[in-house]
């Protein structure tokens, strides 16, 4: 299995980052593909096997942390890339949502920042 699980939606609060502005003050970090549940069922092929589909929009995969589950809100088609690559690992952005709807970028335990790319790995709390 290469997901936790598939879901359809989101089931967590609306976190109110929208913007890649905003979803770039949050240090990307290695996450584990068997750790993170899809929020889209469907997979479209077209954009899965083109060659310039990460050239546009963030590099790196959206996770939402809300209740102790990892929720892949944007990215499947790079989650399926690598998992085809036999990676076991994405680099993504994880942004912690609480049960009342407020949001942070905070390291998960066990988590690793990307190298290079977040040379600082302390926690901060980020205004949505």
């Amino acid at each position: 299995m290469i997901f936790k699980a598939v879901g359809e939606g989101r089931p967590y609060p609306d976190h109110g980052y929208e913007s890649p502005r905003q979803w770039a003050e949050v240090s990307p970090r290695v996450v584990r593909l068997d750790q993170l549940v899809t929020t889209k069922r469907t997979l479209d092929l077209d954009a899965l096997l083109a060659e310039d589909s990460t050239f546009y929009g963030d590099l790196f995969a959206h996770v939402v942390q809300y209740k102790g589950v990892m929720y892949l809100e944007d990215g499947l088609h790079r989650a399926v890339r690598a998992a085809l690559q036999q990676r076991a690992v994405l680099h993504a952005r994880v942004l912690v949502v609480e049960s009342g709807g407020g949001a942070s970028a905070a390291e998960e335990p066990g988590g690793e920042p990307a190298e290079d790319l977040a040379s600082d790995a302390t926690s901060e709390t980020v205004e949505p």
